[in-house]
C-alpha cells in the first residue's frame, strides 16, 4: 500500500515538474507562450524561467531518490525516468535564446522548409547544362522568387568528407573555390544556426558582391541539409567597394548514393539576386556555370584533403 501511494505521489510530482518546465520554456520562447496556462507558475518575468526549470528538475530528482529508498518498485520504469531526469538536468545550464536569436533560428528553418518544398516539385525544370560526367544544372521560374537553379552531381567521396568542407571548414572555402574571396562566421546560435558574411570575387561583367546569410544545417537519417537565406545583421553593415547581394531560399542536400554509399549525391538549389543593372541572359549563364564549376572545385578539394590509403 505504501509503495502504491509513493508511486502515485511520484507521478503527481513528475506531472507538476513537467508543467514547470513547459511553462519555463514558454517564457524562453515567446512563440510558445500560448501553452502556458498554470497561473501559479507563469506569473513571473521571463528571467525566472531558468530558475523554474532548475527547481523542477531538483524536485524530480529528490522524489526519485525518496522512492528508491522506500523499497522495491517498478525498477525498469524508475530507471527510465531517472535517465530522463539526468538528461533534463544536463540541459539546465544551456543559455536561453534571445528574441533576436530566435528570429534567426526561425529564418533558417523557414529557408530550409521553402528550399525543400521547391526541390520536392519535380515538374517544370529545364536543363541548362549537361556535363559529360553526369553533372547537370536545371532551372525553373517560380512566382515571387524568380529563376532558381538546381545542380545535381555525384562526388566520389563519402558524405562526411563533403560535410566537413561545407560546414566544419566553411571559413576555408576561399582556399579552394576561386569564386569565393572570404567566408566569415559572425555568430553561432545553438548547434544548427549560423550568421555568415561572404565575399565573392569579382568576375567579368559582375563586380564584387557580398552576402550576409543565416544558415541552418540539419541531419535527417543519412541525409544532410544545409539551408540558408539572406538576413540583416547589425554587426555587418554594407561594405565599401561591395554591392550587397541577396540569397533567396537556397540549400544543399547531401546523401549517400544508394548503389555505392562511398559516393555522395549533391543537390544544390540556388536562388540569388545579384542586384544592379545586369543583363538577365548573362547572369543566368554565369550562375549555371558557377554551379558546374563548384562541383569540380569541391571534388578537387575533398580528393586532396582525404587521407591517402596505405598501399598493399
Amino acid at each position: 500500500m505504501t509503495n502504491t501511494l509513493d508511486h502515485v505521489c511520484l507521478r503527481a510530482h513528475i506531472k507538476y515538474a513537467i508543467t514547470c518546465i513547459r511553462c519555463a520554456d514558454a517564457h524562453l520562447c515567446p512563440a510558445k507562450s500560448e501553452i502556458c496556462s498554470n497561473q501559479l507558475i507563469c506569473c513571473g518575468p521571463r528571467d525566472r524561467s531558468a530558475g523554474l526549470r532548475r527547481t523542477a528538475a531538483v524536485a524530480l530528482s529528490h522524489e526519485l531518490e525518496k522512492l528508491a529508498l522506500v523499497g522495491p518498485g517498478p525498477s525498469q520504469w524508475l530507471s527510465q525516468v531517472r535517465r530522463r531526469s539526468s538528461l533534463l538536468s544536463s540541459r539546465l545550464d544551456e543559455k536561453p535564446y534571445t528574441e533576436v536569436e530566435m528570429s534567426y533560428i526561425k529564418q533558417g528553418e523557414e529557408a530550409l522548409k521553402k528550399s525543400m518544398s521547391i526541390l520536392g516539385e519535380q515538374d517544370g525544370w529545364k536543363v541548362e547544362i549537361m556535363e559529360a560526367n553526369g553533372d547537370k544544372v536545371l532551372s525553373k521560374v517560380l512566382p515571387d522568387i524568380g529563376k532558381v537553379f538546381k545542380l545535381e552531381a555525384v562526388v566520389e567521396k563519402p558524405l562526411d568528407n563533403l560535410y566537413g568542407e561545407l560546414v566544419d571548414n566553411m571559413e576555408k572555402m576561399g582556399e579552394w573555390n576561386p569564386r569565393v574571396k572570404e567566408v566569415k562566421i559572425l555568430q553561432k546560435i545553438g548547434k544548427d544556426t549560423l550568421i555568415t558574411h561572404e565575399k565573392a570575387t569579382e568576375v567579368p561583367v559582375v563586380g564584387p558582391r557580398d552576402f550576409v546569410n543565416v544558415r541552418c544545417s540539419k541531419r535527417r537519417g543519412s541525409t544532410c541539409i544545409l539551408a540558408g537565406m539572406s538576413t540583416r545583421f547589425s554587426g555587418m553593415p554594407e561594405q565599401e567597394g561591395y554591392v550587397r547581394a541577396e540569397n533567396g531560399p537556397t540549400c544543399m542536400v547531401l546523401h549517400p548514393v544508394l548503389e555505392d554509399p562511398s559516393k555522395t549525391k549533391l543537390t544544390w538549389l540556388l536562388s540569388i539576386d545579384l542586384k544592379g543593372w545586369l543583363p538577365k541572359t548573362i547572369i543566368n549563364q554565369m550562375l549555371s556555370q558557377t554551379q558546374v564549376d563548384f562541383a569540380e572545385y569541391l571534388r578537387n578539394r575533398v580528393t586532396m584533403s582525404s587521407p591517402s590509403l596505405p598501399l598493399c
